[in-house]
């Protein structure tokens, strides 16, 4: 067995053992089962994105939500003047 060591922010380890915890596993474990996906996979065995939504996309995608689940509570316009006019008050 090789050993492998590298260094991780105490607030993620810490979180990261109450995690493995919880799932009935210690770090070593779920490193190994993280490692053994990766490589029957070949790849990292999740999305690694740097499209994380800013505030305000994540509002209008709150807003979109929103409108979608109760369409009678939003605003309507005919037409984009009377919207500039409702945006402008």
């Amino acid at each position: 067995m090789a050993n492998v060591t590298f260094r991780m922010d105490d607030d993620l380890k810490a979180k990261m053992q109450v995690l493995v915890k919880s799932l009935g596993m210690d770090m070593t474990t779920a490193f190994n089962i993280f490692a053994t996906q990766a490589v029957r996979e070949q790849r990292i065995p999740f999305e690694i994105t740097m499209d994380v939504p800013n505030r305000e996309t994540l509002k209008a995608f709150q807003e979109a939500d929103a409108i979608k689940r109760d369409p009678d509570g939003s605003r309507g316009y005919t037409s984009t003047d009377e919207m500039f006019e409702d945006i402008l008050k």
